[in-house]
């Protein structure tokens, strides 16, 4: 049994010039591991801060599942990251209790940070995390690093949104995570369903091409090394899993929420201005996977947006024609409804390349639940312009919904891409009609 206490800060600068030393070596092919191999094949690490009453039982009930199932030798890292508890001594004890178990000590705070050094510092050609409230079911573990054992996958991760999943949590955190994948398709043109599951693995030569490209030391490291590896072309394997929701998540999730839009913000500018070595990730002979990542965004937008200005303009003749006999809010619910129905018909077939009749109710549907959005924001803005000024006039009021309906017509551009038509490439980029 090996104890390893070490501290590691973080050094930006370094991590730069390892990117740039990276970046010139390809990567090889994949190649399943052999049968019998000396060393450790995973390491799992479990990232902690203050975490001494989950750590123990955590960390024994692992030890056990992976000794009873894993047919590999294995090692657990527990990372923590600067706890100031009892759990540095729990981890240590740990380490010297449980064969193949190790702990390193970091002096700053960040889930990513732990995450980065213990990756970095692993001899194992598999590397896993998982949370510490092991809200994933661990019969999960082996179907998530099986692909990457066997030289079929590249990155694997547990997610709670595919059709085989059963997730136990309250409807808010099931809001927030939707909506949070929801706009990272919208905005980032991903493919994976789940950034955000605590049950990850990843094969050591792709981490040691991918973590010196990734800055986020946080809650943002998921899915900036996600979206950096999908954007380079490797294959993300998904793996659907049970989850129950641990009710005494100390997340912060405004300050959270709020870091990740920071991130996603500072990600795209990069991967829009090129300044990620993509190219060097990409393994030679295989399929370019990114081919078509973002799927036509420009071209999509242009055609988006002129059938936003025609069913604007429907939309105002409609209410304007409304107006006078059925009052302001009825007519706007009126004119938005029947535009809605005509803008969701118009980019289904002009936006989004969907011909046919395959989906048009389910497409419908959905294109109204977006409208539902559209109707709260003009709505409120109706209701707060009255209460502010009682004796605004019609051109008034066509003003405000105009200004209202730009940020609708933004929330549902988003909506129709990630929700109601994911994964549709541009019709004139296929160069061929989607059904």
């Amino acid at each position: 049994m090996r104890t390893a206490r070490r501290s590691a800060p973080t050094d930006r600068r370094s991590s730069a010039t390892s990117a740039t030393s990276a970046a010139q070596v390809a990567l090889p092919r994949r190649a399943p591991l052999p049968a019998h191999h000396p060393e450790p094949v995973l390491d799992v690490v479990v990232p902690v801060h203050n975490e001494e009453n989950d750590l123990e039982p955590c960390v024994r009930r692992l030890h056990a599942h992976l000794a009873e199932t894993f047919p590999y030798a294995f090692r657990i890292t527990v990372a923590d990251n600067a706890s100031t508890d009892r759990t540095p001594a729990i981890a240590a004890r740990l380490a010297r209790e449980l064969p193949g178990t190790e702990w390193i000590r970091l002096a700053e705070k960040g889930r990513g940070r732990a995450l980065h050094t213990a990756w970095s510092r692993s001899s194992a050609p598999v590397l896993a995390y998982l949370d510490v409230d092991l809200s994933t079911d661990l019969a999960a573990l082996l179907p998530l690093v099986a692909p990457l054992i066997s030289g079929h996958s590249d990155i694997a991760i547990g997610t709670r949104l595919a059709r085989g999943s059963r997730v136990v949590r309250g409807p808010k955190r099931e809001i927030i995570s939707r909506c949070y994948n929801g706009l990272l398709r919208g905005t980032l043109a991903v493919r994976f369903s789940d950034a955000q599951c605590g049950f990850k693995a990843v094969r050591r030569d792709v981490a040691e091409r991918l973590l010196p490209l990734v800055e986020d030391r946080e809650w943002f490291f998921d899915t900036e090394l996600l979206v950096i590896a999908e954007r380079a072309g490797l294959r993300i394997h998904e793996v659907p899993v049970d989850w129950v929701d641990d009710p005494d998540s100390r997340v912060d999730i405004l300050s959270t929420a709020l870091a990740d839009l920071r991130g996603m913000a500072r990600l795209g500018r990069a991967l829009a201005g090129g300044r990620l070595p993509l190219a060097a990730l990409r393994r030679p002979g295989e399929l370019d996977e990114s081919a078509g990542l973002p799927p036509a965004l420009v071209p999509q937008m242009l055609r988006f947006a002129a059938v936003g200005v025609a069913s604007t303009l429907f939309y105002l003749l409609l209410y304007s024609m409304l107006r006078p006999a059925a009052g302001a809010q009825a007519a706007n619910a009126l004119a938005l409804l029947a535009s809605a129905v005509a803008n969701t018909a118009a980019n289904r077939r002009l936006t989004f390349g969907v011909r046919g009749r395959t989906g048009v109710l389910r497409h419908q549907l959905k294109g109204l639940a977006a409208f539902l959005v559209g109707l709260a924001l003009t709505s409120g803005s109706l209701a707060v312009l009255h209460r502010a000024a009682p004796g605004a006039g019609p051109r008034v009021e066509l003003l405000t919904l105009v200004a209202a309906n730009l940020a609708a017509t933004l929330l549902r551009f988003l909506l129709l891409r990630a929700w109601v038509f994911p994964g549709r490439r541009s019709r004139r980029t296929t160069g061929s009609p989607t059904s």
